[in-house]
């Protein structure tokens, strides 16, 4: 039998030039791409073109002499923000009430899927899911006029604390209470919502596991350590370093519609102070530097938290 040869050419694998390899990857994916477009065209004019404003951050701005004419003073606008009695307690301020929301309104809608797990009467379930999805709905505005009076010195908490033999308060004016009143009302508010995509990780988990630990006699208990816990492990991962990454830039919308001076000193954040300086104010330089800062401090987060869970259990965003 005649030995084959094979001609060193057949052997040499040509790598498909960069636009070979996209024609490839449209053809396949033509539909997909053309459903993603939109999102993508958003994201281009929303969060990138706008970027290109940034650059007043090192100008003294002025709207009639426009970016490209407006005075250069390179670091001032920080250097103003770090000297001013406002820096410090505006960054503790929204750390301390990013710190609590993780602490506490990051694990309730994970306790509350689990909960919702473990109900066997398919109405009571969905009863549960409808009155908790509800509050998400509801405007910010219509939900902080529903805390203001609630908590009102004539409001249903006072009411209640009265009730039961306790002074009433207006505590919307009281600077202790303000972070408490956040948090909680924000869990209040997206609790179910929050518990649905813990829920969808829960259906997913195969439950012939649960089978089969049951018949090696494991209890309630055992089955939620070895085998929901670890099957919605990556989703809580993934979610718990998206919440650090934007730990710096709480929404001021609440905050504005429940703070006043007398609160600042723990209701303060870097968004209200930007809102305040850039639009109340005018002063657009100084507000785009410290919004800048905001911002470079969250992509910092976000990057040492993707970085540090890769490390330690493989699951990161990218």
């Amino acid at each position: 039998m005649p030995e084959l040869k094979l001609q060193p050419q057949h052997l040499i694998y040509k790598k498909p030039s960069l636009m070979q390899a996209i024609k490839k990857d449209y053809k396949k994916n033509k539909w997909l791409i053309l459903m993603a477009l939109p999102v993508v065209a958003w994201y281009i004019l929303f969060h990138y073109v706008p970027m290109y404003g940034v650059i007043i951050a090192f100008k003294q701005f002025s709207p009639i002499k426009g970016i490209w004419d407006s005075a250069w003073v390179g670091l001032r606008h920080f250097q103003d923000f770090f000297s001013s009695i406002s820096a410090w307690r505006v960054i503790r301020n929204t750390l301390l009430i990013n710190f609590y929301q993780l602490l506490f309104a990051f694990p309730a809608p994970i306790i509350l899927a689990l909960l919702l797990n473990e109900i066997k009467s398919k109405y009571f379930k969905k009863t549960i899911q409808t009155v908790t999805y509800l509050p998400h709905f509801v405007s910010t505005v219509v939900i902080c006029g529903m805390i203001i009076d609630f908590f009102a010195k004539s409001g249903l908490i006072n009411d209640i604390v009265a009730y039961f033999g306790g002074s009433r308060t207006i505590f919307l004016v009281e600077a202790g209470w303000f972070r408490t009143i956040y948090v909680g009302t924000g869990i209040w508010q997206g609790v179910g919502w929050g518990s649905i995509i813990y829920l969808a990780s829960l259906t997913a988990i195969d439950t012939e596991l649960y089978e089969a630990v049951t018949i090696d006699g494991a209890g309630r208990w055992k089955q939620f350590v070895h085998i929901t816990l670890p099957g919605i492990a990556p989703t809580i991962v993934i979610l718990l370093i998206m919440n650090i990454g934007h730990m710096m830039s709480e929404g001021y919308e609440k905050v504005i519609l429940l703070y006043n001076p007398s609160t600042y000193e723990t209701a303060d954040i870097i968004s209200s102070f930007v809102y305040r300086r850039g639009l109340v104010e005018a002063n657009y330089s100084f507000s785009a530097a410290v919004g800048l800062f905001n911002s470079i401090v969250n992509l910092t987060l976000i990057v040492t938290a993707n970085y540090v869970s890769r490390k330690v259990n493989e699951t990161s965003l990218w």
